[in-house]
């Protein structure tokens, strides 16, 4: 079994950043794929980072490629996703998600991901 908890949000302007952590608890965490999930009021939840268990494959959805940053420390069972250049599209709930490191699904698909965490709000103002 494995807890995540999300810490970082909050309320930001655009052109702002903020910093997500995703804390586990997971007694062998560098096992497990880590991702980045949003979802904005009334709308699906969405892909938006991942990254593999060693750190050595990260991938984006285009909305924020070159803004947004994942990465993650084994040493500290914790991930990160670095928020740039904010805009109110990306205002949403962020949820962090863990997958055993050998499911073969693609690393954007929502039910690959057997753990999740209770979300952190991000709200950007314009």
């Amino acid at each position: 079994q494995v807890q995540l908890v999300e810490s970082g949000g909050g309320l930001v302007q655009t052109g702002g950043s903020l910093r997500l952590s995703c804390a586990a608890s997971a007694r062998t965490f560098g096992n497990f794929d880590m991702a980045w999930f949003r979802q904005a009021p009334g709308k699906e939840r969405d892909f938006v980072s991942a990254i593999s268990w060693s750190g050595g494959s990260k991938y984006y959805a285009d909305s924020v490629k070159d803004r947004f940053t994942i990465s993650r420390d084994n040493a500290k069972k914790t991930t990160y996703l670095q928020m740039n250049s904010l805009k109110p599209g990306d205002t949403a709930v962020y949820y962090c998600a863990a997958r055993n490191r050998w499911t073969n699904s693609g690393t954007s698909v929502q039910g690959s991901y057997d753990y999740w965490g209770q979300g952190t709000q991000v709200t950007v103002s314009s």
